[in-house]
């Protein structure tokens, strides 16, 4: 099946020289949910702009199930809803005016049963004749979902979606975005919060400087990326790690108490064997052992800093 969104050796590069993305190639599939991580200025918003035919690009090409951006812009960007970072609303105007003047903004016919349930979907109905000045900044956050739902896409752009939103409206909005992606919607979400790429997301792409360092399934991501963390609890503190166990790179650490040995999941042989075998050497003991597997956050960390 070809993908929903192809982006084609996308480039931009503003008036005053500054490249802002650097030849992307980015294919994203029909009905997963993809998270774009980067830290900041790495050209996550620009991507999307351009994506959305909200910005031009520089050169390159974007299709939209099979609509050129620019060449067929409206049925391109009809098969989009965007919910940007920033909330841009009539602060007068009540939840059901907003909503119902976005699905008109694309054309759409009235649809006061799609309209409703677009609200009760995103805990909104009872706020349907409050003026959107009323609402907390996370019930504002709702109402721009319920905006971009408004006239149907088969695409949502989440750009920061829960930015400035408390954890359990995070926690339910969440759960919003899986029921969208089970009735066929294609979510691309950036995030500050690696927790919610990790919770959420099919695919990661990491973006960096304006280009893409790496896409990859999450599942095999962190298998192929992340380390384990072997540490083991000494029932008596020791000063130093004995210079006969400096090839293991351990760490001390609770006032030594602690010991913590770091491995690569893809390896051959993680050393485990070979390095309680030191200890007992060595004439150290430990009470107890446990092991950690690298987040998603460690991986995207050690991604950006060797970009």
């Amino acid at each position: 099946m070809p993908p929903i969104i192809s982006v084609t050796n996308l480039s931009k590069t503003y008036g005053s020289g500054f490249k802002a993305l650097n030849n992307i190639n980015l294919d994203i599939a029909r009905g997963e949910i993809f998270a774009l991580l980067g830290p900041n200025g790495a050209g996550k918003t620009t991507l999307i702009s351009i994506i959305c035919g909200i910005a031009n690009p520089s050169q390159g090409r974007v299709s939209v199930d099979g609509h050129d951006i620019i060449d067929s812009f409206r049925a391109a960007r009809a098969l989009i809803g965007l919910v940007p970072q920033e909330l841009h609303t009539d602060a007068f105007e009540t939840v059901w005016a907003t909503v119902s003047f976005s699905r008109g903004l694309f054309g759409k016919p009235k649809n006061p049963a799609h309209i409703e349930k677009v609200l009760k979907d995103l805990a909104l109905w009872d706020k349907k004749d409050s003026k959107i000045v009323t609402l907390s900044g996370g019930m504002k956050r709702r109402v721009m979902i319920a905006k971009a739902l408004s006239h149907e896409p088969r695409i949502l752009f989440l750009d920061e979606p829960t930015a400035g939103v408390d954890v359990e409206l995070r926690k339910g909005m969440w759960e919003v975005v899986r029921g969208l992606q089970a009735s066929g919607v294609t979510i691309i979400l950036t995030t500050h919060y690696i927790e919610e790429a990790e919770e959420m997301a099919d695919r990661i792409g990491v973006i960096n400087k304006g280009e893409i360092i790496l896409v990859e399934d999450k599942a095999s991501l962190i298998q192929k990326l992340g380390k384990k963390r072997l540490t083991l609890h000494l029932p008596r503190p020791i000063e130093a790690i004995p210079p006969a166990l400096a090839a293991y790179r351990l760490c001390l650490s609770d006032g030594g108490r602690q010991l913590t040995y770091d491995y690569d999941t893809k390896g051959e042989r993680t050393g485990i064997t070979s390095l309680l075998s030191d200890l007992r050497t060595a004439g150290i003991r430990f009470l107890d052992l446990d092991t950690t597997q690298s987040s998603l956050e460690d991986i995207f960390v050690s991604l950006v800093r060797a970009s």
